[in-house]
């Protein structure tokens, strides 16, 4: 699994429901398929993280899984991210 945010590679929010990160992935799915962008190394890449993103996502429990860990946040903030003088 790689550390990229997948709620960012979406372009959804961590809050949003199954129906709107389907919608999502379709969306960018079709932009960066590789029939549409034949020799086009970086949409193929693209296309790669964009499936990645939504097999973990799609799936309940993948994605309750991806939310615990610590790069799953959706640029929430850790206790450990916290300038020390802050944990005082």
């Amino acid at each position: 699994m790689s550390k990229s945010d997948y709620y960012a590679v979406l372009g959804v929010r961590k809050t949003d429901n199954q129906a709107t990160i389907k919608a999502a992935y379709y969306r960018l799915a079709q932009q960066y398929h590789p029939d549409k962008n034949e020799g086009n190394a970086d949409f193929a890449e693209r296309f790669k993280e964009i499936n990645e993103a939504y097999q973990v996502l799609s799936d309940v429990q993948k994605r309750k899984e991806y939310d615990s860990m610590s790069y799953g946040r959706a640029g929430g903030r850790r206790e450990d991210d916290l300038p020390y003088d802050t944990l005082s």
